[in-house]
């Protein structure tokens, strides 16, 4: 297929996990033959921040305004086999109905924050979406699954709603024989929703246990924040840096937004990079996540502090190393970003991706 896909960013991955996720996809899409063309925004806070300025995936285009993007690349988009536009995208609405108005092939809007994109849309404040946009997309792209994607079809009118969760990419991702430096840890920036659950779950451990190392990795944490004496703080974690982070670790914590939680089956990326590397995981509770890993055998639960520190002060080095395996077999046999591509692929063939006449 010829594929064109409007998103964020490819080219830097500061500030948001599109970058991420973009990148897997494309190199992914381009091994199985696909000819993909990528169309990113020159905008300021990510020109100044370019950790991939030059994908070596596909072809990357940026552009400056939506005149520019309509002047340049309306001909790759009218002749393309499937049109994306991804969530955030600036002027998200104008591109999305020029999108709609030239592509002769299927066309898609991929949500990579769906639970916000519906809550705005709900509020009449989303920037990249509008409601009357929905059904002209022949393909609605869901980072979260489960009934969210019912409510999609059933409120919006989307043809088709389908999952295209995150995913991790295993060249990026894997284990690493080191002894741990902390008993457990815990990467992602400061949000008001999430820091009690961070609290109840990793702190309330850590003043449990004095002789335990927990570390907490991360950007714009305010200094009222009472951090334990024996929790270290890292301000900031470039991504690749991520792996030997998690690898020094005995556990990793997740913790999901509550807006994830509320919708459900809504994973988030951390889970599978720490899977793939092989750290045992434990993470909140929320709706769906056993279709993702087996509660106990790939993944601990954890509602509590004292929870937490039953998991890392009883289980066995045998038990833990275990748990780490089969939560990395089960990212390797499901969730990496070949998965993902070749769930596009399906996607697009099942609904007759081509140009018309």
């Amino acid at each position: 297929m010829n594929v064109v896909i409007l998103g964020l960013s490819i080219t830097s991955s500061w500030g948001n996990g599109h970058a991420t996720t973009y990148r897997g996809l494309v190199r992914e899409l381009t091994r199985r033959g696909h000819d993909v063309l990528f169309l990113e925004r020159d905008m300021p806070w990510y020109a100044a921040n370019r950790d991939l300025p030059c994908p070596p995936h596909g072809r990357t285009e940026l552009y400056s305004s939506v005149a520019e993007l309509t002047g340049r690349f309306a001909a790759p988009v009218r002749h393309a086999d499937l049109v994306v536009v991804g969530s955030y995208v600036p002027q998200g609405v104008e591109v999305g109905a020029w999108v709609q108005r030239t592509a002769r092939g299927l066309t898609a809007f991929y949500d990579i924050d769906t639970p916000v994109t519906l809550a705005g849309l709900a509020r009449g404040e989303c920037e990249y979406l509008q409601p009357e946009l929905v059904p002209g997309y022949q393909l609605y792209l869901s980072f979260t699954g489960g009934p969210t994607l019912e409510r999609i079809e059933r409120e919006l009118g989307s043809p088709a709603a389908r999952p295209l969760y995150c995913s991790c990419d295993p060249e990026l991702y894997a284990p690493s024989p080191r002894e741990p430096r902390w008993d457990l840890g815990y990467l992602g920036t400061y949000s008001v929703d999430r820091q009690p659950v961070l609290e109840r779950l990793m702190l309330e451990a850590a003043r449990g246990w004095s002789g335990g190392r927990f570390v907490v990795a991360g950007p714009q944490y305010p200094d009222s924040v009472r951090w334990p004496d024996n929790v270290e703080r890292v301000e900031h974690l470039a991504p690749p840096e991520h792996a030997a982070f998690y690898t020094a670790q005995r556990f990793t914590l997740n913790v999901t937004r509550a807006d994830m939680v509320q919708a459900g089956y809504s994973p988030s990326v951390r889970l599978f990079e720490a899977a793939a590397c092989g750290v045992p995981l434990i993470s909140d509770a929320w709706a769906g996540l056993e279709t993702f890993f087996e509660p106990g055998r790939e993944v601990l639960i954890s509602s509590s502090g004292e929870q937490t520190l039953g998991f890392l002060r009883e289980m066995t080095e045998g038990e833990r190393e275990e748990l780490g395996r089969r939560a990395r077999r089960r990212v390797l046999a499901e969730h990496t970003a070949e998965h993902r591509a070749r769930t596009l692929e399906d996607y697009a063939l099942s609904l007759g991706a081509g140009r018309q006449p």
